[in-house]
């Protein structure tokens, strides 16, 4: 039994522990190894989040470029002679503002109007229109008219009020009024020069946001002569709008930390269909 306990006794004492140095190089290329791991998570980490950005970005700038060629297709549909279907603005960026009309609401003025703030009486009911609506008063026969807002809508009398808003004459029996949609696209840099957008405005309403990050927007006309022109001198000869749209995300591996922004261009060829007579 004792020479058993001995033998133990000197089994233990011939075992060897760790020395400081084995302790500190485990703990060095524990260290190593930890840092690897973090700086693979970190890199993974960044590109997911690029790859979120781009995505974001595409998906608005799809969008954006969908919308635009909806709206230019629309264009010109069953607008009265004399108002431009496009109106164009070489700017930098460009802007486009695009006209036609949504549906088939129509007042015709029943009497001659007394005066040029007087109310529009209509020979039939006008209960498609709204107060503080934009409407478009024109005389087939004149090949002009003009916009006005209404400020009330009677219906028992089939009366349209602007009293608030005076034309700029007197409109005569027969005088149509319609509802037509005016359409204003253009980039903002100014408010937010870190977030250009994608602006929208309709006729008498407050710009609203479309997209973020939309830094140009370029339109190009091809007319039914041929040529390509930046404005077209007269909207019902265009055949087909060329639309460019850049959007932009983050990117941190851009060499210019000025200007750390991954693009992407995205361009799309419209025909206008309503203005081919």
């Amino acid at each position: 039994m004792k020479s058993d306990m001995k033998t133990l006794i000197k089994k233990f004492n011939d075992e060897k522990g760790l020395t400081f140095f084995e302790v500190m190089l485990a703990m060095t290329i524990t260290g190593f190894v930890t840092a690897a791991i973090f700086q693979l998570y970190i890199t993974q980490h960044q590109h997911y989040l690029i790859q979120d950005d781009i995505t974001e970005i595409q998906q608005n700038a799809r969008a954006s470029i969908d919308q635009l060629a909806k709206t230019v297709r629309m264009a010109g549909y069953d607008i009265p002679d004399g108002v431009a279907a496009i109106k164009a603005y070489n700017t930098n960026s460009d802007t486009v503002i695009l006209t036609y009309r949504e549906n088939n609401c129509q007042g015709v003025l029943l009497n001659n109007m007394g005066s040029s703030s007087a109310p529009m009486q209509c020979n039939g009911s006008v209960a498609c229109f709204t107060a503080g609506q934009w409407v478009y008063i024109f005389h087939p026969d004149s090949g002009g008219g003009e916009y006005v807002q209404l400020s009330s809508v009677d219906n028992g009398s089939n009366t349209l009020n602007h009293a608030s808003d005076p034309l700029s004459k007197a409109y005569t029996k027969d005088a149509e009024i319609v509802i037509l949609k005016e359409v204003k696209y253009y980039i903002d840099a100014t408010t937010a020069p870190n977030n250009p957008r994608l602006m929208v405005q309709n006729k008498g309403q407050a710009p609203i946001i479309f997209a973020d990050n939309i830094v140009d927007l370029q339109f190009q006309y091809k007319m039914k002569n041929g040529m390509t022109l930046d404005v077209p001198p007269l909207s019902e000869n265009v055949r087909e709008v060329i639309i460019s749209l850049k959007g932009r995300s983050k990117d941190p591996n851009v060499e210019d930390k000025n200007n750390p922004y991954r693009f992407r261009t995205f361009n799309t060829t419209v025909s206008v269909r309503n203005l081919v007579s």
